[in-house]
């Protein structure tokens, strides 16, 4: 048995979040090009106000036929969560 998943171009496989804002949050996402992305940046609400954040070092699993991939808060390069309150949105 292989220790890595393997995807080919359209299947479906699971995202989940590790940290951060998304914390325990989830998804699905479809692979382009057999395999699955190096990271996510994924757009989030915080205090009422939207935020980039990118999550990365993905560590992928085959749980029954699905694959699960999990990525952890990448901090230094997301925007900074502390700034929010200081944008001028006028």
């Amino acid at each position: 048995m292989s220790g890595t998943p393997e995807l080919t171009r359209g299947d479906e496989y699971v995202v989940f979040y590790s940290g951060g804002p998304y914390n325990g949050q989830s998804d699905t996402r479809i692979s382009t090009d057999g395999s699955w992305d190096d990271e996510v940046t994924v757009i989030a609400a915080v205090d009422g106000k939207e935020t980039q954040l990118v999550y990365a070092n993905p560590v992928a699993h085959l749980v029954g036929s699905q694959v699960q991939v999990t990525y952890s808060w990448d901090q230094p390069d997301s925007e900074p969560l502390e700034a929010l309150d200081e944008r001028n949105d006028d």
